[in-house]
Formats: C-alpha cells, structure tokens, sequence
C-alpha cells in the first residue's frame, strides 16, 4: 500500500479523495510539478520547486510551505514509499469552494503528492524516437506550469495515432516545443532552442542543458525555428524530466539526417548523465 502527501499528512493512497467542488477538479485551477527520483534522491529538487513557487506567484495560489519545508516533506515521502527511481507528482490547487468562476476570497489551497516508480527511457536514449508537427492551440501562458493541459493532451493523442513519441507544436510556422518537452535542434555544432517567454514552460531539463552547454564550450541560442529550420537541421532532440535527453531520429516519418543520432546529442546525453550522477549518485 504507498502512502500519499495530502495536505500536510501522510495517509494511505485509498483514502485520498478529492471534493467535487475543488477547483483543480472542475476549472483546472492550479499548478503542478513532477520531479525525478534517481536513487531515492530528488534531482534538481530545488530548481523544481523555485518553478511551482513562480506558478503559484503568477496565479495568485498560497502554497503556504516554503521550498525547505515542502522538501523535507518529498523526502520523506519518498522514504515512506521506498521509491528508488521514478517520479514525485505534486499539485496545488485553490481549493474547495462552491462553483464559480472568479477567485473564493478565503479558501485554503488543497495539496497533494505521490510517488510512482518509473525507469529510465532507456531505448528511446539509444535509439530515438518519431515525432510528428501539429499546430499549437494552447492559450498564451504556457510559461505557467498549470493544470490546464487539454491542448497539450490532444497533441500527444495525435503523437500516439501516427504511432510516434511526441507532437511538436508551432504557431505560425514557428516551433514552440512539444507536447510534454522541450525541442531543439542542431546545426554545424550550434543547439537552438525557443527562448523562455510564454509560449513556452522553460523545462527544468531544458536550462540543466544549456547550463552544461555554456559550461563545456558548446553554442546555444535560445531563440524560434520554424518548421523549415526543424526538417533541415543536422541533430534533433527533446528534453523533460522523464524522457531527459532524448534523440528525434525522424519528423513526419521524414529521416533526420537518414534516422542517425547526431554527436552533439550524444555529448549532452553523457554530461547530463554526468550531473545526474553528481547530484544522486551512479544510475544505470
């Protein structure tokens, strides 16, 4: 039986419910993050939880924990569940209060956190996967890591039956990131990927790359392709907390680069390896 964060207690995953009247129920109204666990030990746990503090921010939810408070509970959750590697989920929504569309003026935030055990993607790490290009209809905030995730949904369900990982969306002929990633692309040597503004939620994963890129001499720019730059470049790949760094080896059933994995890609996947290992200690 794994045991649940909920509202500041640790109860038995059967007994949690959900009101009917919470807001994250019935308008999506709240924020969400998930963390990877390597080793039973968070990874970029800080980072994560400096993002929800920003999400909360911009929507006006008080999570009423400080980020040392909330990790010392994921920890022990973690410990609780005895989970090695996998993913910690958590979210706050405004609360439970009678159906109406404006903000309850007092209501207390609903919290809730589990854990699930998840490996490491390994195929798709060695050997890529699809992708397909679908238009983005998402609103304009994606920078808010929120609840409300129908437009992202559809695109992965259209991913799922052209049978490929990921959608990759754009708006005007300009990519913006997949359905639950971060695209890039490579050329002569040089990554490119959409700079961190609302179209887009600036991916933990994603600013881990261009840190360790900036920190080993390789080029990043952080600005929009289009879908022309995408079919032409050299190297593609994706970023997130669970599919880490992950290779495209076609778009559209089109071969990027005859379906090779680039050695860029491949130098990012070993030094992300290498600050997973630094943080979390050896993984397989």
């Amino acid at each position: 039986m794994s045991t649940v964060l909920m509202n500041g207690e640790f109860i038995p995953r059967e007994e949690a419910k959900v009101d009917i009247e919470d807001r994250g129920y019935q308008f999506g109204d709240g924020i969400y993050e998930v963390i990877r666990v390597y080793n039973g030990k968070m990874f970029m746990a800080k980072e994560h939880l400096e993002r929800l503090s920003a999400s909360s921010e911009k929507i006006g939810i008080a999570t009423s924990y400080s980020i040392s408070e909330l990790t010392i509970l994921l920890e022990e959750l973690i410990a609780k569940n005895s989970l090695s590697t996998g993913i910690l989920y958590m979210q706050f929504t405004r609360g439970v209060s009678p159906r109406n569309h404006s903000y309850p003026e007092t209501v207390a935030p609903a919290f809730v956190a589990y854990t699930k055990p998840l490996s490491r993607p390994l195929d798709n790490l060695e050997n890529g996967v699809g992708t397909i290009t679908v238009e983005d209809i998402r609103w304009s905030r994606c920078d808010i890591k929120s609840l409300n995730l129908l437009g992202n949904v559809m695109a992965k369900q259209k991913a799922a039956e052209a049978g490929c990982f990921e959608s990759i969306q754009y708006r005007d002929l300009s990519v913006t990131e997949g359905s639950s990633s971060n695209i890039w692309i490579v050329n002569g040597g040089k990554i490119r990927t959409h700079e961190a503004n609302q179209f887009i939620l600036n991916g933990i994963t994603r600013q881990k790359i261009i840190q360790l890129c900036e920190e080993n001499g390789i080029e990043v720019e952080e600005k929009a392709f289009s879908i022309e730059d995408l079919i032409d470049a050299d190297e593609v790949f994706l970023s997130s907390t669970t599919a880490e760094v992950t290779p495209i080896t076609a778009v559209n059933n089109v071969p990027v680069k005859e379906g090779n994995i680039g050695e860029v890609t491949k130098k990012l996947q070993d030094l992300f390896v290498e600050a997973i290992v630094g943080e979390c200690g050896q993984i397989s």
